[in-house]
């Protein structure tokens, strides 16, 4: 039991149905740890994700396979010039349904509403290319998944030929779950080696083409397919903006610090108007052995232990303990950008939007033609960050726009609240009748100099997190996606939770951060002055304060009543519907709240702000991912990511997506184990 607690040591504190063996794997034991922000700046927690710009926004083509045409020029209520598919303009298709109950966390079964089915698009290990082999459960080899679907799929975008028979998915791998994906730990070094190398080869990013009959009925993946492609931990990256060539990326395996191996913890992301999909790099920590010594790692959560994936016994790289591989972990931790029209375009670490553990990034156009990506943090207390284009965006120009992202201006938020001595941490609502006020973007790049005393630009975008503590930027409650509606121009921030919050020691809740020990998670709401998202000043307010009425009564839904709302917890990924509402994905439910996690709807205009419908549920120990709602055609995909993570390969904790029956033969590419999926869900009939 002790060397067990050695490895896991969250074992005997999740909450409850979380497994210890992810905390591990996805994101280094963090909650164990001593909290890496120890400034004294106050607390707020926002991110933003570019998921805005994929569902909702942009004209995307793919070349000689799909088009769409970019329009430039028209203004949908927050600046951006453009959409895709004619799905962004706020007006179209409506998706309508009666919500779900709530599932218990014990179920293990994907619910959808009354009239509506689903079915996996693709899953972990189904082969991409002509000559990869089709999935073999029990006999897995690194060559194998590096023509596979990776793992525990994240991010997600789903591009659409006009007429609606072709499509390209796009897809992050996080990470991996080798306890279920493999026996009890093997007997010999050579075995654990294969491994190791499945596993380097089973994270990253996939993009697959899709086909089918007609609009509005469920996609088949392309095996094979022109453009399909598998991004792993030996794809060649270029570093771009103004670290690239600089000292602190520079390493024996790249002397010129201009080309890194490999992207790590790709979470969410977001996708650009010009047709590229932006990745955010996360919790990339955990994969790296330091000396641990310094003040620099001990604020990106880096120290001296064996890490979880190992590594660092069969690649160098990732033992950083020796001076030639010491700036390695430099070379991650950043916003990348594909090219999915190119499978042989060599995708960009794009340094100018710092560095620090992105949940994703969210790009618009701004009136003034200017590109504003935002991007969170996902750490207890850390920032919020906004990042605004030297140069502007040119219609119809795909290789200009593709280097917007390589110089601008970096900021982090600020926030202050509007009801001081009124927030005691109980969720209370101020006497005002919101949690709202006002906030700044503080510089900490701006005309290519650095606005921190004592720090250059190349040490404000390694150290970013370093820079935005002297900033003075607000402490947020791990900021995960964040997304612009395209229909009003407010930037909307899924704050997940953050239970240290108002522990000894630890930041005192404040007006955009209500709650001490905050289980459940809240979502802001942001206003850019006069709609100018690059302008430096915004106002916010709090949409909702997460959780279950029934339970819990320090929630709040922007006054609509609670006894009337899904319960929903842990707000992670966002997205919008053609009519502006805000549609919610969840992470951690069943630990809060003891239900599956889900996707869920919102209502931010008139009576029905604030009003919660539950649409699908996930199977068990899942987490909800990458959410896409194309209502146009009553659709709606999300990538399930570490169903059955309490599991063991002996024993699995779920079966999802084949429910192969005990004494059932699997039908070709079926196995009675659990798999992370990429789901469609479409209206019968």
């Amino acid at each position: 039991m002790n060397d067990l607690k050695k490895l896991l040591p969250m074992l005997g504190h999740t909450s409850g149905k979380r497994s210890a063996v992810t905390c591990m794997l996805k994101c280094d034991n963090a909650c164990s740890k001593a909290v890496c922000n120890t400034s004294a700046n106050n607390y707020f927690r926002d991110i933003v994700s570019t998921e805005f710009s994929r569902r909702s926004a942009m004209g995307i083509g793919l070349a000689g396979v799909l088009s769409a045409a970019v329009l430039a020029g028209g203004n949908n209520g927050n600046g951006n010039g453009g959409q895709y598919d004619g799905g962004s303009n706020g007006r179209g298709g409506k998706l309508t349904f009666a919500p779900i109950k709530p599932v218990d966390a014990a179920v293990d079964a994907f619910n959808v509403p009354k009239g509506y089915g689903w079915q996996p698009i693709i899953r972990w290990g189904d082969p991409l290319f002509k000559n990869s082999p089709d999935f073999d459960f029990s006999n897995q080899t690194p060559a194998a998944q590096a023509g596979q679907f990776g793992y525990n799929n994240d991010y997600l975008e789903i591009l659409r030929q006009p007429n609606g028979k072709k499509g390209l998915l796009v897809c992050n791998h996080e990470y991996v779950n080798p306890e279920i994906m493999f026996p009890a730990a093997p007997a010999n070094d050579a075995e654990k080696a294969k491994r190791r190398n499945i596993f380097r080869n089973a994270v990253g990013m996939s993009v697959v083409e899709l086909e089918r009959s007609k609009k509005g009925q469920p996609w088949n993946y392309i095996r094979g397919g022109k453009l399909n492609r598998r991004i792993t931990m030996d794809t060649k990256f270029e570093l771009t903006g103004p670290l690239a060539g600089n000292a602190l990326v520079k390493t024996a395996a790249d002397h010129e610090g201009r080309f890194v191996f490999g992207t790590l913890g790709n979470c969410s992301g977001g996708t650009t108007p010009w047709g590229t999909i932006l990745s955010g790099e996360e919790n990339f920590n955990g994969f790296f052995r330091t000396n641990g010594s310094s003040a620099e790692d001990r604020r990106y959560g880096l120290g001296n232990a064996a890490t979880g994936m190992g590594w660092e016994q069969e690649d160098p790289r990732f033992d950083a303990r020796g001076e030639d591989f010491r700036n390695e972990p430099n070379r991650f931790g950043y916003i990348v950008e594909i090219d999915p029209e190119n499978p042989n375009s060599v995708p960009k670490k794009h340094t100018s939007l710092g560095r620090f553990k992105h949940e994703g990034a969210n790009v618009i156009i701004a009136d003034n033609g200017k590109v504003v990506a935002y991007s969170g943090d996902d750490e207890r207390f850390d920032y919020l960050y906004k990042f605004v284009s030297k140069n502007k965006y040119k219609p119809n120009n795909k290789a200009h726009n593709m280097t917007l992202l390589t110089e601008g201006d970096l900021y982090v938020a600020q926030f202050a609240g509007n009801s001081a001595g009124e927030i005691d941490g109980t969720g209370k609502v101020p006497a005002d009748g919101s949690f709202d006020g006002s906030g700044k973007w503080l510089p900490l790049v701006v005309d290519g100099k650095s606005a921190i005393a004592g720090m250059g630009v190349a040490e404000v975008l390694v150290y970013t997190r370093l820079a935005a503590d002297k900033a003075g930027a607000t402490k947020m409650d791990r900021c995960e996606d964040v997304q612009p509606n395209l229909k009003t121009g407010k930037v909307y921030v899924a704050c997940t939770n953050n239970t240290k919050r108002g522990l000894p020691g630890q930041a005192a809740a404040d007006e955009t951060n209500p709650r001490t020990e905050n289980r459940d998670g809240h979502v802001v709401e942001i206003a850019e002055r006069r709609n100018d998202a690059t302008a430096t000043t915004f106002s916010w307010n709090l949409l909702m304060l997460c959780g279950d009425p029934a339970k819990n009564t320090e929630t709040y839904f922007s006054g609509f009543p609670a006894s009337q709302v899904s319960p929903i917890s842990c707000p992670d990924n966002l997205a919008f519907d053609t009519q502006g509402n805000l549609w919610i994905s969840t992470d951690g439910a069943p630990s809060t709240i003891g239900y599956n996690d889900g996707l869920f709807k919102v209502g931010l205009e008139g009576s029905n702000r604030g009003k919660v419908e539950q649409f699908a549920s996930m199977p068990r120990n899942a987490e909800t991912c990458g959410p896409i709602i194309h209502d146009d055609e009553s659709m709606v995909y999300v990538a399930v990511q570490h169903p059955g993570e309490e599991g063991s390969y002996t024993v699995q904790n779920s079966l999802f997506p084949d429910y192969v029956p005990a004494g059932a033969t699997p039908k070709r590419g079926q196995v009675r184990a659990p798999r992370p999926s990429v789901v469609q869900v479409f209206q019968k009939g």
